[in-house]
This record gives C-alpha cells, sequence and structure tokens, in this order.
C-alpha cells in the first residue's frame, strides 16, 4: 500500500529514512490493520507528527517539566525510582512509562521492561505504533474521518486551547498523505 516515494511525500524531511522505515511500517500497517488508504493516511499523519518525520524514535530528553512529572506516575506504572527516564517515550508513537512498555512488549513478544531500547529499532518502533494503534482502537477515528479526537487520543489537547497538541502540524500531514494515498478529502 505504501512505498518509500508515498511516505517521502508525506515526510519529505525523512529523507533516506523513508527507505529504512518502509518495510517496517508496511509490516506494523499490514499487521494491525491499518489497511485502507483512510486509516494509512491517518496512522501516517500522526506517525510523521509524533517522529518528526521518522527522525526521532527516543524522546528528547532535557529533562523538561513535563518529563520530570514521569517520576512516579503510577498512571504510566512508573513506580520504581528511575522509571521516569528509563521508559521515556520510544518508537514512532512514543511509549510512554513502564507500564505501556509492559503492555506493548507483551504485545510485540519482546522484554521491553529489560530493554527499552529495542523501541528504537525500526522494526520494533514501527510494530509500537501499531500495536498502540490496534490497542487503542484508532481505526474507528482513522474510519469515521475524525482526524482531531484521533490527535487527541494520542497527544491530548492544549488546555489554552482545546485544540490537539500539534493540531497544525498533525493537519499538515494529514493533507500531505491525504493527498499521496488518493484518500477524498
Amino acid at each position: 500500500m505504501i512505498t518509500s516515494k508515498i511516505l517521502s511525500a508525506i515526510m519529505p524531511g525523512a529523507g533516506r529514512r523513508a527507505d529504512t522505515f518502509l518495510v517496517p511500517l508496511t509490516d506494523a500497517m499490514t499487521r494491525f490493520d491499518i489497511d485502507t488508504p483512510a486509516r494509512a493516511a491517518a496512522f501516517l499523519a500522526q506517525v510523521a507528527h509524533e517522529s518528526g518525520q521518522l527522525v526521532y524514535v527516543k524522546e528528547i530528553w532535557g529533562p523538561t517539566g513535563s518529563q520530570r512529572r514521569y517520576e512516579g506516575r503510577a498512571d504510566l506504572g512508573n513506580t520504581q525510582a528511575g522509571d521516569g527516564k528509563r521508559f521515556m517515550g520510544r518508537g514512532l508513537i512514543q511509549i510512554t512509562g513502564r507500564r505501556n512498555y509492559l503492555l506493548c512488549g507483551r504485545g510485540l513478544g519482546l522484554d521491553l521492561v529489560t530493554m527499552p531500547e529495542l523501541l528504537e529499532q525500526p522494526m520494533a518502533a514501527a510494530a509500537s505504533a501499531g500495536w498502540y494503534w490496534q490497542s487503542n482502537n484508532l481505526n474507528r477515528f482513522a474510519d469515521s474521518g475524525d482526524f482531531k479526537a484521533l490527535s487527541i487520543a494520542i497527544n491530548g489537547r492544549n488546555k489554552a486551547t482545546g485544540l490537539p497538541n500539534g493540531w497544525d502540524d498533525r493537519l499538515k500531514y494529514w493533507a500531505r498523505a491525504k493527498v499521496a494515498l488518493g484518500v477524498a478529502a
């Protein structure tokens, strides 16, 4: 369904990473039922935003104030000292927190709690994005064309504006993905 040309059209800043991630993304999309042009456009747009056009498979660590708050967050399963940094966002949709690493690892058959860095490898990075997509039933948003709700489900909303975090950037990638994949506007 996708080619490196399509990936490059959606993510022009990806460069050679479009070739590197073509097979991993194709495999993940097949495995996790991201199997229509509308689903693929929504998925690839979210991946483009979350990974900075396939550049980042690991969260840039400051630590920022938000990142400092990962430590001790029971909702993320970060119950042991150091979990906040150890289980920072990784993969193409940035899996975050001990609990999510555990669940994702089970879903992918990988020991991500012991080896969280596996999510920095192309196959696991793409598979984790597909796993997250399917585990959170995100095809329902892609199927209905509700890109705003999809974006909120992935990365919340800006408290001041109520819009999804990174909204303008996500919309830019979604527009490119719809054109590249022939999805009606």
